[in-house]
């Protein structure tokens, strides 16, 4: 022991007394603070970093700043699922004349069946891709309609739709809201909106932003659970994401 104090160069009587010495308040405070920190870190998938770890503490009522917070996470090796590069896979070479973009980007609205946002994306399993459409209402921000396929095609894009349209049960005048992708541009798909009197709005080429809240589902969805799956089926992605939607 005195050859670890001298080599710390601290008192062997120092460390005698800091050992005897009963923990502080604040060091008390931390170590509690800490336990709750993991509990919610744990419960969010490891997804959380401070700043929504610090809501839902508050929303316990624990009072704490989010510094604190920040500062006892990284203490503690506590971090949360990193993102990754977003990747462009929206096919709009052949939309020649995409709908107008009645959104113009409001994604707060006042009551359900206001607005849906749609959208599409890949998920890679050992046999192959699985692709997922989603129908989001921006209101409550629920997905209301979703479907899978191994292929990104017509009929993938009008089953969430229909979904959607079941939940829902008699809308209209709600604004459906995609990108121009030629899935959302077809017939089949443009005469089910029709249909349904739903009305068709489209992001502008190239603009991601204007379809950021179904956008910002996917970043979610793949940073928080596909990123760190091994899918060794379609049929085994198809229930984990199953559950993240519907249960999660």
């Amino acid at each position: 022991m005195c050859r670890l104090c001298d080599a710390l160069e601290v008192s062997s009587s120092g460390y005698y007394d800091w050992l005897d010495r009963p923990e502080s308040n604040r060091s008390r405070d931390n170590r509690k603070l800490t336990s709750k920190i993991r509990v919610l870190h744990q419960q969010s998938r490891e997804i959380y970093g401070s700043p929504k770890i610090h809501k839902d503490l508050v929303a316990e009522g624990v009072p704490c700043s989010e510094n604190r917070v920040a500062r006892l996470m990284k203490q503690s090796d506590i971090k949360s699922k990193m993102a990754r590069k977003f990747v462009i896979t929206t096919d709009s070479k052949n939309t020649l004349q995409p709908a107008p973009d009645l959104l113009q980007r409001q994604f707060t609205v006042e009551d359900n069946n206001v607005a849906w946002v749609s959208d599409t994306t890949f998920i890679a399993t050992r046999e192959g891709w699985l692709y997922l459409a989603i129908i989001l209402d921006l209101f409550s921000r629920q997905i209301i309609g979703w479907a899978m396929s191994n292929r990104n095609n017509t009929q993938l894009v009008q089953d969430a739709l229909t979904m959607a349209i079941w939940r829902r049960g008699k809308v209209e005048d709600v604004i459906v809201h995609s990108d121009q992708g030629s899935t959302y541009a077809s017939g089949d798909y443009q005469r089910q909106l029709n249909d349904n009197q739903l009305r068709c709005s489209m992001s502008r080429k190239g603009e991601c932003l204007d379809n950021a809240v179904a956008e910002s589902f996917f970043g979610s969805l793949k940073n928080e659970l596909v990123f760190h799956e091994d899918y060794r089926t379609r049929a085994e992605a198809k229930q984990s994401i199953f559950e993240y939607i519907e249960v999660y």
